[in-house]
């Protein structure tokens, strides 16, 4: 049996200012419900961008669109530089018709990094070239359990192992030209939501649906609050992270802290926590920054917030695509647990209620150092090491930004 994840919660020895949570749930919950309602795979993200449009128009936050369709949005702080952003991504996972079979079925390739053995039975939309639309199913090629037997079960799986089975009368390839399919359509994956009365929700694409509704909620409490920011945070909304390009484009030059948000696995060998938030310490691109991650388990320690920590080997999120764009950023990865992920996924709202009540204090935090508002700086002001156990540090910020070291390692799953 795998280890339970390391959750670490406030020592008894140290305060904390665990209060009501700022985080609206019924609207978090509601918004979530509404964004898997909207079809967004990969290269086709205009409607959802669309409704996130609108829906920071209903919260009064000002916001601008790229050309593709990111989004920025703008909360105001006392200071403007240097200023954060918080990042999530509305694009999901898809595919697209590679070619008519003359079987009447479609051949299909994959939008994004996902398995067919998870597109196996999926319902699907095809979306044709002229704005009409044909409903389907995505089947093994030996699909018929009174035809294949024990066959189906040993077919390989792939996605040169499924084909697309449109509700139409087509039978051959002229079909299908008749209907108005071709080459290169989109194809959306139904997200088949449920909302469990004990907190549990499953569906396709909470990744990062899920982390798009947290963002938004937190939005609506720095609103709502009137809570004084003490430097301008912008809320990203990125379409194309599933594909890799994520947020290598939509920053401010003054951004000098990123945080991603996406989700965290379960399963085994990991150290995500299901019911709370989790903070990561590297994914397939390395490390993140030593300073902002620490800062964010402080922040965590601090305000009573359920988190763990956590490594992810097989990952890669818009903090990734920011830095390789050449930004000279600090990045951090905040996490909602997710089950299953590029499957049928699940999460539980109190995983995303501790996402949100992370990122609601970190905004309302104070900016990490000062010297970060300059690209290139002399070298008295950089950020000191941490010191050694049992020293005290000589630098103030380090002493009132990193958290203080606990007995062997707060991040260690247990035996």
């Amino acid at each position: 049996m795998s280890a339970a994840p390391t959750t670490i919660s406030p020592s008894p020895g140290r305060a904390s200012t665990r209060q009501a949570s700022p985080i609206d749930r019924a609207y978090l919950l509601d918004v979530l419900g509404r964004l898997l309602a909207i079809r967004s795979p990969s290269g086709m993200t205009d409607e959802i961008v669309l409704a996130v449009s609108e829906e920071l128009d209903a919260l009064r936050i000002p916001h601008s669109l790229t050309r593709r369709g990111a989004i920025r949005a703008d909360l105001e702080g006392a200071r403007h530089s240097p200023d954060r952003a918080i990042v999530a991504h509305l694009d999901t996972l898809g595919a697209m018709v590679k070619q008519a079979k003359p079987n009447g079925r479609l051949e299909l390739v994959p939008i994004g990094h996902w398995s067919a053995r998870f597109a196996e039975g999926a319902r699907v939309t095809v979306h044709a070239d002229d704005g009409r639309y044909f409903r389907g199913t995505i089947l093994p090629l030996k699909a018929s359990g009174h035809t294949w037997g024990d066959e189906i079960d040993t077919q390989p799986a792939g996605w040169a192992h499924v084909e697309l089975r449109l509700d139409e009368r087509c039978h051959g390839i002229d079909d299908l030209v008749r209907l108005g399919v071709n080459v290169g359509d989109t194809v959306s994956i139904d997200a088949q939501p449920e909302f469990c009365d004990n907190g549990f929700v499953n569906a396709r694409h909470l990744d990062d649906k899920a982390g798009v509704a947290a963002l938004l909620a937190v939005a609506r409490a720095c609103r709502e609050s009137g809570a004084p920011l003490p430097v301008d945070c912008h809320l990203l909304f990125t379409i194309s992270e599933e594909i890799g390009v994520g947020a290598s484009h939509i920053l401010h030059g003054d951004v000098a802290e990123l945080v991603s948000i996406d989700n965290g696995t379960i399963a085994p060998g990991q150290n995500t926590c299901e019911y709370g938030v989790t903070v990561a310490m590297q994914d397939s691109s390395g490390p993140f920054d030593w300073h902002l991650t620490r800062h964010l388990l402080a922040l965590c320690r601090e305000h009573a917030i359920e988190h763990s920590r956590d490594v992810f080997r097989h990952y890669r999120s818009d903090a990734a695509a920011a830095v390789e764009a050449g930004n000279d950023i600090r990045t951090a990865l905040a996490c909602f647990a997710l089950d299953a992920s590029h499957g049928y996924e699940r999460t539980h709202v109190d995983s995303l209620m501790a996402l949100a009540d992370l990122l609601y204090v970190y905004v309302c935090s104070e900016p990490l150092f000062r010297r970060d508002a300059m690209k290139l700086g002399p070298v008295a002001d950089f950020p000191q090491p941490p010191p050694a156990p049992g020293q005290p540090s000589a630098d103030p910020a380090i002493a009132d930004q990193a958290p203080p070291r606990q007995p062997g390692g707060e991040s260690l799953t247990r035996a």
